[in-house]
């Protein structure tokens, strides 16, 4: 199938791409990578007057660091995302993320903005800018503003932006010392069945503080398992206490079944790989690794 009739426009300005999309009144969407909203156009599950490509707004293609945070550009490819030296230097995590992202093809030409909107649950980059307490900046009629991450999703697929607003930039705080990522899935590039980012540091005395544990798959958006980082503060992540921790991430969960795997499954996952994560996260803060950890 092909896409219905829709108007293109190529807008010079974020602003005028704010416009364009006032103009149509809910009824145009902004292009940019095109990965995952194309495919839904040719399958016909949406319907649009218009589209508003973004992609030669160079603005919205940087990467900076700003003191102790980084803005990264909502036309950031998650291909540049991987190989950016800003990237591995000041956001470890992200860049260890994106390689599950997809294949190469779907990352060459993926943006970073493109997956926030989209707020697929199952996805590394909306986990990953949750758990490292990252920050949405978007443009509208009004101006600008700032989302959190933890509050820019409704539900799944749901981004909270108004219809004529644009995501321009992603805002991360200084990244945490120590960090772990595992996904699950049937086979490399799907989408996963669950997948756990954990992050972390560690005092002079070398017990853990501010530990957070995000969890992507297992409810309508990602989720932060707080009970469970709870938990391991001010711990020494003693084997006991990592599995504690994992089962009481069972707390923020809500699976669904679908053709990759059954909630009963997903279930029976998440302590299993909440506490391999923690494992390789202690692991990392004594400069070790675990040999397969991701499987």
């Amino acid at each position: 199938m092909k896409a219905a009739e829709f108007v293109y426009l190529r807008p010079a300005s974020v602003a005028e791409a704010v416009d364009r999309l006032s103009e149509f009144a809910g009824e145009a969407r902004v292009i940019a990578g095109g990965q995952s909203l194309m495919p839904m156009l040719n399958m016909r599950l949406w319907r649009l007057a218009a589209l508003v490509d973004i992609n030669h707004l160079s603005e919205l293609g940087r990467i900076e660091a700003r003191g102790e945070e980084t803005l990264v550009g909502a036309l950031v490819r998650h291909g540049t995302v991987e190989r950016a030296p800003l990237v591995a230097e000041r956001l470890p995590l992200l860049a260890a993320m994106i390689r599950h992202v997809g294949d190469r093809q779907v990352r060459n030409r993926g943006t970073l903005g493109g997956s926030l909107v989209q707020g697929d649950p199952t996805g590394e980059m909306p986990l990953g800018c949750l758990v490292l307490g990252a920050r949405v900046r978007v443009q509208g009629p009004d101006g600008a503003r700032e989302i959190p991450m933890a509050d820019f999703y409704d539900g799944a697929y749901a981004a909270t932006l108004e219809f004529d607003e644009v995501l321009t930039e992603v805002v991360f705080p200084r990244h945490p010392p120590h960090h772990a990522f595992l996904e699950f899935t049937r086979r490399h590039g799907d989408f996963c069945v669950l997948s756990v980012a954990v992050t972390g540091n560690r005092d002079a005395e070398g017990r853990w503080r501010d530990v957070r544990i995000g969890l992507g798959g297992v409810n309508d958006t990602p989720v932060l398992a707080q009970a469970s980082a709870a938990r391991l503060e001010g711990t020494w992540l003693a084997d006991s206490d990592i599995a504690e921790a994992a089962e009481a991430a069972l707390a923020v969960i809500d699976p669904a079944s679908d053709i990759r795997a059954s909630a009963e499954y997903r279930t029976h996952l998440v302590p299993v790989y909440v506490r391999r994560a923690l494992q390789q996260l202690r692991a990392h803060a004594h400069g070790q690794s675990i040999e397969g950890a991701d499987r």
